[in-house]
């Protein structure tokens, strides 16, 4: 039986993530509607599966569980009585319950909450514990269940993740201000690199994005070592998960079978961060793809001939309080231009004054949220000197 499936992905990406969606062929050729917040589509149990494996942009995967009109809370009770927990939870099983309310006459969310939670009690037969917690950056977060009241209209979502899936499990070693992995794949998509030509990063901290270029290039599932919340449903189905993550295996590409490896130059002036970078690559099975270095942005020497760049310079915000960085980013221009010409560029940066120091022909109308912060994806062509 197939679902609607909404899978959450940053603001501003949902193009990206409703590309990957279709590629990876989840809605069977159906349409996906990209949604502010993410992309809906209709799929399976496998489907849920595979989006979960190898969505690079996502941040979670939702099933919607069901959805009605509710103007009172005995209304909302009775309805969400209906539903099919058991396909999701079993009695007694602790939740997570997050809800929001918006113009509808029930607006008070914890009162929602205790309702919710009676419709699992009348439905299993047994209290479904609260889990208040609510840490969706836990490695084993307790099943989350999203409840969403919006002009008296309920929607009732069971979260098919568990962890957000930024959360790969390569990186344990963080530099400062770190980038998500689900943002730093989607600038690899966004930029349009071809997985062959030279890619750079000249502030790759603790390599989030060269890491998340090798996996992309060498079409590694993401998510094939880490566990998520489907894996506790009553329905699930070890030995198919086993031979999904099997399947995704034999699909990846060994380096030394490449017709046309890319190479991959990650630098940073910072040493801790590069030893940082190094541990993430290895646990992330990219060790060999990427060559790290030392130096600061005006030491790099890329190769001959076309390329990308696609970097996160800092923004000011987190680790640089109160320091100018006019001068590094007027730095990071002239430096392009002279090493780097015709090479594609996309970098990232919270403030439209710092990307005009670049001087650089940039678009800058897309716009992301990187850790609550707006920031703006910048993508251009670098003119020579």
């Amino acid at each position: 039986m197939d679902d609607s499936i909404f899978v959450v992905s940053t603001p501003g990406m949902e193009d990206i993530t409703a590309r990957e969606i279709a590629e990876l062929n989840l809605a069977h050729g159906r349409a996906a509607k990209q949604i502010r917040g993410g992309v809906e589509f209709t799929g399976g149990l496998a489907d849920v599966c595979r989006a979960n494996l190898w969505l690079r942009t996502a941040s979670r995967v939702l099933v919607r569980l069901g959805g009605f009109y509710a103007a009172a809370f005995s209304e909302l009770r009775k309805k969400a009585s209906r539903l099919p927990w058991e396909r999701y939870l079993r009695p007694g099983q602790p939740v997570a319950l997050r809800a929001t309310c918006r113009k509808s006459k029930l607006y008070h969310s914890d009162a929602v909450v205790e309702r919710v939670l009676g419709a699992i009690a009348d439905r299993l037969g047994a209290p479904a514990p609260l889990d208040i917690g609510d840490d969706e950056e836990a490695d084993q977060p307790a099943q989350l269940v999203v409840v969403r009241l919006s002009n008296n209209r309920c929607t009732i979502s069971i979260d098919a993740s568990g962890a957000l899936l930024h959360r790969r499990g390569y990186r344990l070693a963080t530099a400062k201000a770190p980038l998500r992995e689900t943002l730093a794949a989607g600038m690899v998509l966004a930029s349009g690199w071809d997985g062959r030509a030279p890619l750079l990063d000249p502030f790759c901290g603790s390599g989030t994005i060269p890491i998340e270029a090798a996996l992309w290039a060498r079409n590694i599932a993401p998510g094939k070592t880490r566990r998520f919340a489907f894996m506790d449903w009553p329905d699930f189905a070890p030995e198919v998960w086993a031979e999904t993550v099997a399947a995704a295996i034999a699909a990846e590409y060994p380096v030394a079978q490449q017709d046309a490896a890319p190479l991959l130059l990650a630098s940073d002036r910072d040493a801790g961060a590069i030893r940082a970078a190094e541990g993430n690559a290895a646990r992330a099975g990219v060790a060999g793809d990427i060559a790290f270095t030392c130096q600061a942005v005006s030491a790099i020497a890329p190769p001959a001939g076309p390329g990308w760049v696609i970097t996160n310079p800092p923004y000011g915000v987190r680790v640089s309080v109160n320091k100018d960085l006019r001068n590094l980013y007027a730095q990071f221009g002239n430096v392009l231009r002279a090493q780097c010409p015709e090479w594609r560029v996309t970098f990232l940066s919270s403030d439209l004054s710092l990307i005009r120091q670049t001087r650089l022909p940039v678009n800058t109308s897309r716009v992301w949220v990187n850790g609550g912060l707006r920031v703006r994806v910048a993508q251009g062509v670098v003119e020579g000197l």
